[in-house]
């Protein structure tokens, strides 16, 4: 997707003013963004950043002290389970783990959406299922059990039970964490499989940052509960080889992006106490 589809299409998810406590902590401080049809953003940030708490908002499985989340054209604040869990059947969760019940085949963990949210038959979800496995690579494995396949292959089978429903939006939660460079890149590509032939909204969260440079059509990046930065991937990477400088902001976030050990951040850490930046941060996550 270009960057003027992206800033002309309406935003399917709109982060509004988006302000998130814990214990008096605001562990999301004021988040806006718009996610448009058909793109794919990342969400980065260092650990306890927020972004996960983010994410979880955008799915309504939180909900704000402060602000709004507004997805699909629906405020998530104004819902009731009903129409919320109905929602949920328009949108897809890619768990960090795969998230697979380890009593059911990778079939059968695939079948379940079908099997609870719709009508079809067994026949018709026997061969969706093939179809949702296949479209991640993964038909082989439709009788394994989730003990029997690697950690690349869960994630796989994870991804096929996310799109087993057709969702408008797909959400992923550190994809690539855990996986060898090759895996990693392969999930990659079906992320970009999702967006491109399916035109599937995507939204992913990782620190992984080959994998954000190879994935992302825009960049948001957190620090310390606030959104600091929402670009295209362009950017970012001017930002990162040293075509943009000048700025303390800009320093924080090349520093993140090259992970050098020295800037903003590290220089931050040693002014702050290491004890508190510890703390702040396991209390954000």
């Amino acid at each position: 997707m270009s960057e003027t589809e992206t800033i002309e299409t309406q935003p399917v998810i709109r982060v509004v003013d988006l302000v998130k406590r814990f214990g008096g902590r605001a562990v999301l401080d004021g988040i806006n963004l718009d996610v448009h049809s058909g793109e794919t953003i990342v969400i980065m940030g260092g650990s306890g950043c927020g972004k996960s708490t983010l994410l979880r908002s955008m799915v309504g499985s939180l909900f704000p002290d402060e602000g709004r989340v507004e997805l699909l054209g629906r405020n998530l604040n104004e819902l009731e389970d009903r129409g919320l869990n109905a929602l949920r059947l328009r949108f897809g969760i890619l768990f960090q783990s795969g998230a697979l019940f380890n009593s059911m085949t990778v079939g059968e963990n695939v079948a379940l959406p079908l099997r609870e949210h719709t009508n079809l038959d067994e026949q018709t979800i026997d061969i969706m299922v093939k179809i949702k496995l296949e479209q991640v690579g993964l038909r082989e494995a439709v009788d394994l059990m989730p003990a029997e396949i690697s950690g690349g292959m869960k994630k796989r089978a994870g991804l096929a039970r996310a799109i087993s429903l057709d969702p408008e939006i797909l959400f992923y939660d550190e994809p690539s964490a855990g996986l060898d460079p090759v895996t990693s890149a392969e999930i990659d590509q079906l992320i970009m499989d999702m967006s491109g032939k399916l035109g599937v909204t995507s939204v992913v969260v990782t620190h992984e940052m080959d994998s954000a440079f190879r994935i992302a059509d825009r960049i948001a990046m957190l620090d310390q509960g606030k959104m600091i930065k929402v670009a295209s991937r362009s950017e970012f990477e001017a930002l990162r080889d040293g075509e943009i400088t000048g700025d303390e902001q800009s320093d924080l976030i090349r520093q993140f992006l090259r992970g050098d050990s020295e800037g903003p951040i590290t220089d931050r850490r040693l002014s702050t106490g290491y004890e508190a930046d510890i703390l702040e941060a396991a209390e954000r996550e």
